[in-house]
């Protein structure tokens, strides 16, 4: 197939990849702040707002609405369960524009969150915070949030390329700025080259290369593995968050690893072992309401004890708080168990921990600009906000608080920017080449592997580590990459051959699981979601650093920096000396 056959150029003067809450709600800014006349288009996987993990939030958004609230410890819950690793000052702006993004969702965008009898927001509880200040829809927050975000682009004046997929980030010829981004549009198996002045990267995150997870297949952190090998720095890949409350459905269905959300437990929801005891509270004071990686690692805990294959997970009971309450609170999952086979307003369901969401991406400045001029990184793909650990809320708030900084930043930028860009031609060139490899070799299923690697990394990257599981994992993953390199996909019709995504899939989840491994045996000490049993304790907070890994010439190399206590250091507080230390959540 001739390279010049199939390949189109296209221009753009901003382009975002991703249509989830950061790509959105970048579109929406972008088309305020950009000059007029401005060519604005995104580009997604999927379709815009049916893919993505922001239509996935059920929790909700975290933010400071008063009552006995503040910016400061929201800043500083996010601060201590990011076990003071997090870049403090993306944390305080996450924290204070959450404010502003809230008020925006509701006023501009037209989301309808829950209300208290007297008008007021309902924020609910949540684990590892200190006050309710979770706001909600129901347990559907993430599709009311996606919905109207959805709805204001679509009737925008933005140009849309559905089902295109983003493989590789194109340079210019010396490496100073970005050039564009190679796609392939998947209806019709053709290459796409997009020019652009300002490229947002928002293709999310999606740790999939695990047994149970949560998000859907598609999401195979195709993002950074491209920034991975443009050569940018990622920070903290080690930080894998296992959502402690994954469904266990059994290996027939996909509704296996889907989150049961942090809100049942929080409304009052029992974690109870298979010998009918409830454990948390062996394994922290605050029970089912500590944080996510205690509360994971004490469900795995419980899991390693019971010898029983029939029995893998434990059980979350919420009977107890009234069946009837239980289903009026919480509709949407009830019926996503009653859509499994389980009560979970009258009964107990089984669960597991889940990965959830990565707290590693690309370093980034507090206006999401990166170490290559004209590429801009928002939500998932960003790291620094949360640390080692994200609160439950601050996701979906990291998402639209930076997504909206991205489109304000793109479009004060690009005023500066006069000429596209011309690209390095052989990096284009090498990308194709990348992607069509699997298209010269015999065909052969992929998902085996895929399989094959999901528990190489539960098993020996997952919840607890240590250095033998770890380096007998990176062995195997080296020896699947090496599998996958040697299967093929039949080459007669490439639109949308599926096959074909698979094996790019798959490319990207063992680049990145590479670089997940390779982080966690760098880090000789247990922070938030990275625990290693041969290292339990944090180390010394003070003297406190962040892995950074990068690729050269095909090798993944991880070195350490130290975090920046820019607002506050361990030991300190930011609260005014009057306020409580601690502000008791409400049921």
């Amino acid at each position: 197939m001739p390279l010049k056959s199939n390949i189109d150029r296209h221009d753009t003067d901003i382009l975002i990849l991703g249509t989830g809450g950061a790509g959105l709600f970048a579109a929406l800014h972008a088309q305020q702040s950009a000059p007029a006349g401005t060519k604005i288009t995104i580009a997604v996987k999927g379709l815009i707002g049916k893919c993505g993990c922001t239509r996935m939030v059920q929790g909700g958004y975290n933010v400071a609405l008063g009552g006995g609230d503040t910016v400061e410890r929201h800043f500083m819950d996010t601060i201590q369960g990011g076990k003071w690793l997090p870049n403090q000052d993306m944390a305080w702006r996450l924290c204070e524009q959450a404010v502003v993004r809230v008020r925006e969702l509701e006023n501009e965008v037209g989301c309808f969150f829950d209300r208290n009898p007297d008008g007021t927001l309902h924020q609910k509880a949540f684990a590892g915070q200190t006050a309710d200040r979770t706001v909600h829809k129901g347990d559907l927050t993430g599709i009311e949030i996606i919905n109207r975000l959805m709805e204001q682009v679509l009737s925008r004046p933005i140009e849309k390329l559905q089902e295109h997929r983003a493989i590789g980030l194109i340079p210019t010829k010396d490496g100073s700025a970005l050039a564009g981004v190679l796609t392939i549009d998947m209806r019709t198996g053709n290459f796409r080259f997009v020019r652009a002045k300002t490229v947002l990267m928002a293709t999310g995150g999606g740790p999939t290369m695990y047994k149970y997870h949560t998000p859907s297949g598609d999401k195979t952190m195709d993002g950074l593995a491209m920034a991975l090998r443009a050569g940018l720095p990622l920070r903290d890949m080690e930080m894998v968050q296992f959502h402690p409350t994954g469904l266990l459905a059994g290996d027939h269905t996909r509704m296996t690893g889907t989150v049961l959300e942090e809100g049942l437990r929080g409304a009052g929801g029992q974690l109870i072992s298979h010998s009918g005891q409830r454990f948390m509270f062996d394994y922290d004071g605050r029970g089912e309401r500590a944080t996510r990686d205690v509360v994971s690692r004490g469900i795995y805990a419980e899991m390693r004890k019971n010898n029983n294959p029939e029995q893998e997970g434990v059980f979350i009971s919420m009977a107890h708080l009234g069946p009837d309450n239980v289903r009026k609170k919480f509709k949407g999952m009830v019926n996503r168990c009653a859509d499994s086979g389980f009560d979970l307003a009258a009964g107990k369901v089984e669960v597991v921990p889940t990965a959830h969401y990565f707290m590693g991406g690309v370093i980034v400045d507090v206006d999401t600009r990166t170490a290559l001029e004209g590429l801009y990184v928002a939500g998932e793909d960003a790291g620094g906000a949360h640390g080692s650990n994200r609160l439950g809320g601050n996701g979906v708030a990291n998402s639209t608080v930076y997504g909206g900084i991205a489109g304000d930043t793109m479009g004060m930028d690009i005023r500066k920017m006069e000429a596209l860009r011309d690209p390095d031609e052989d990096v284009l060139s090498s990308e194709i080449d990348r992607a069509r490899h699997p298209l010269t070799k015999p065909p052969a299923l992929v998902q085996p592997l895929r399989q094959k690697l999901q528990e190489v990394m539960w098993d020996d990257v997952g919840v607890m580590r240590n250095e033998i599981g770890m380096e007998r994992g990176l062995k195997r993953i080296a020896e699947i990459s090496d599998e996958l390199t040697e299967i093929g996909v039949a080459p007669d019709n490439l639109a949308f051959n599926l096959t074909w995504h698979d094996w790019l899939n798959m490319r990207s989840l063992c680049d990145i699981s590479e670089a997940i491994t390779k982080a966690g045996l760098s880090r000789e000490n247990s922070r938030g979601a990275h625990f290693r049993e041969d290292f339990p304790g944090p180390g010394d907070m003070d003297a406190s650093n962040y892995t950074v890994a990068r690729q050269s010439e095909g090798v993944v190399e991880v070195t350490r920096e130290s975090v920046d206590f820019s607002i506050v250091r361990p030991g300190e507080t930011i609260l005014p000396e009057d306020e409580p230390e601690t502000l008791v959540a409400q049921q």
